[in-house]
């Protein structure tokens, strides 16, 4: 069984026959959260480390999207006040 994307004709999934059930869907291993788990665990701490960062850096991306705007709007509001005529 092959699933293809047919916007990019890139194969999504595959299985040999003998992984398929009698009405064709992919039969699940239970191992495999397993050995995916233990392969990321063998690449060593590095592997973890960057998930972790990449984690932190999306959860406070909201207070620094937050922080850049307001510096952005006092940029512009000072850059405004240099340009008015004064009275």
């Amino acid at each position: 069984m092959l699933v293809v994307d047919v916007l990019t004709a890139k194969v999504l999934k595959h299985a040999p026959p003998e992984k398929l059930d009698a009405t064709g869907k992919i039969i699940l291993d239970e191992n495999r959260w397993d050995s995916a788990k233990s392969k990321v665990a063998g690449r060593g701490k590095r592997g973890g480390d960057a998930f972790d960062q990449a984690l932190g850096k999306e959860q406070t991306r909201a207070d620094d999207l937050d922080d850049l705007f307001k510096k952005a709007k006092d940029k512009v509001e000072k850059r405004g006040k240099g340009d008015l005529p004064s009275a």
